[in-house]
């Protein structure tokens, strides 16, 4: 669901959202303990793009992006800086995010753009579908491929597809595509279709009222899964979701209930027995977030409940990851309240929805400010494209991505130390626990005179960031300075600016007298 764009701020407002919060965070906790990511919240190096990242692939260590873009630029470099010529495609190393000198136009006037990219399952082929009228200035029609090995453009596949390829997915026979069109090849195919590798149509028909923008292809279970805006399948109520037979494109499969008039599919993924979808919805009585689904039958395994519209899904040794603009997840286990703030990335375990540790995020961003619109793993790095300018706050544009722990996103920020005696030879420090985007458990490291004196640990999130204190005895009369950093084991904040405070000597209270600066 798209929400006015909130500020950037992690103090709840009310009671009952902090009771929320607290809640929700013992539920994080204990959900690490069932399932973990194996990815930091701190981003690798990338290039970047001035403009959207609609889709990404990955095959035989290479990323292909794609979007409505112009030019790309260097890790650090802001726009107009260093920048280089990719239109709508651009090809990526995947281990070390370099620029690689693969690369093709796709043109159509000012609407162009890359909506879709699938490699073939052995890896060799990428099929390409969007709304682009030229490739490399030659005549096409929504969708070409092209040979991995060399990047070359195929010259077989030119299936002339009538409007904008939204999805693709591809088995060893047949390449599906999901649209806004209604015929391929000069014959009718409302908004799916499926051909041979070599572009030829198939017989596949499965007539569908309104865009399709997910595909799953599943022959290994008789199906393909098709998700996308449509509320008629084959002339039967399938309400965004349906399977349809891999050959014929009939009606195998309806998922009754699942989805709400409102709300629509935007994104698909499975693993050996289940497939998951990422949804989208506007206005009221909507669903927005993820569903997991049993590929034999119609089972649903789990639903969440958050607010916030998921434009991308995919899972990685148990866990599945999201692209999305969550900002209420609190009634899914280890999820989070309301509090004046968009979530862009979630981890959930896949197997029972619990959402896991792990909190790297983007802004909005240009366009329809949803943030990340695209997601692949590649080798065990996880690529994100989308429309975001900004990653965990520092600017980057249209594309990032997160490596293999150990988990090495640092805490967010200094606590701000304050002290106070109001006893003889007792004084008592306080601040403000701090936050980490994927360590739970914070240690807070206080020194006294530069010397270490304790250092208490504390659990805590963006949204529950309770209030610590800590009570230290010294001679009465008696004047010291402290220090407080934060670390999680492998990170640690700067230190704060010493606090001046003296012991008092008797009940008069003492406060310090050297502000601190800090979070």
């Amino acid at each position: 669901m798209r929400l006015r764009k909130g500020t950037r701020r992690f103090a709840t407002t009310a009671s009952v959202v902090a009771l929320l919060a607290t809640a929700s965070l013992t539920t994080a906790f204990g959900s690490e303990k069932r399932a973990a990511t194996a990815l930091t919240a701190a981003p690798l190096t990338t290039w970047q793009t001035d403009g959207t990242v609609w889709s990404l692939a990955y095959a035989h260590g290479v990323v292909y992006a794609g979007g409505d873009f112009d030019r790309v630029r260097p890790p650090g470099a802001g726009p107009g800086e260093r920048e280089v010529a990719r239109k709508n495609f651009a090809a990526f190393d995947a281990v070390t995010g370099e620029l690689l000198p693969c690369t093709h136009s796709f043109t159509n006037g000012p609407a162009d753009s890359v909506r879709a990219l699938k490699t073939s399952p052995d890896g060799r082929v990428l099929y390409v579908g969007g709304s682009f009228g030229k490739a490399d200035g030659v005549g096409v029609a929504n969708a070409v491929a092209l040979n991995t090995a060399d990047c070359s453009l195929r010259g077989q596949f030119r299936p002339g597809v009538s409007g904008t390829v939204r999805a693709i997915d591809t088995t060893a026979d047949a390449v599906y595509l999901g649209g806004d069109f209604e015929s391929v090849a000069g014959r009718t195919r409302r908004h799916v279709a499926s051909l041979r590798p070599d572009g030829s149509l198939l017989p596949f028909t499965a007539d569908a009222d309104k865009p399709v923008r997910a595909l799953l292809a599943a022959p290994d279970h008789g199906k393909v899964l098709l998700g996308g805006d449509f509320h008629e399948v084959n002339g039967k109520d399938e309400g965004g979701l349906v399977a349809v037979h891999p050959s014929t494109g009939a009606t195998v499969t309806s998922y009754p209930q699942w989805l709400p008039r409102k709300s629509s599919v935007h994104a698909l993924t499975r693993d050996d027995t289940t497939f998951y979808l990422g949804a989208d919805g506007n206005g009221t009585g909507i669903f927005d977030g993820r569903i997991a689904g049993r590929l034999s039958g119609s089972d649903m395994v789990w639903k969440d409940s958050c607010w916030g519209a998921t434009q991308a899904v995919v899972v990685h040794q148990g866990v599945l990851y999201s692209g999305t603009h969550a900002h209420d997840c609190a009634m899914t286990p280890g999820g989070f309240p309301e509090f004046n703030h968009r979530q862009h990335f979630l981890a959930q375990s896949a197997g029972d929805r619990h959402i896991l540790y792990w909190f790297p995020d983007t802004d909005d961003g240009i366009g329809e400010g949803a943030g990340p619109r695209a997601l692949v793993m590649a080798g065990g790095i996880l690529w994100a494209g989308g429309e975001f300018t900004a990653v965990n706050g520092g600017p980057q544009q249209g594309l990032t991505r997160f490596g293999a722990g150990p988990r090495d996103s640092a805490p967010e920020g200094t606590p701000r130390l304050s002290a106070a005696s109001t006893r003889a030879g007792r004084v008592t420090l306080t601040w403000r626990a701090a936050w980490d985007r994927d360590d739970a458990e914070l240690t807070y490291l206080i020194n006294r005179d530069g010397k270490p004196l304790t250092a208490p640990k504390k659990r805590s999130a963006a949204w529950d960031r309770p209030d610590m204190t800590y009570t230290d005895s010294v001679t009465p009369g008696s004047r010291h300075q402290y220090t407080i950093a934060v670390t999680d084991g492998r990170n640690t904040t700067r230190r704060s600016d010493p606090l001046s405070v003296t012991a008092a000597t008797g009940t008069r209270r003492q406060l310090s007298d050297s502000p601190t600066t800090g979070a």
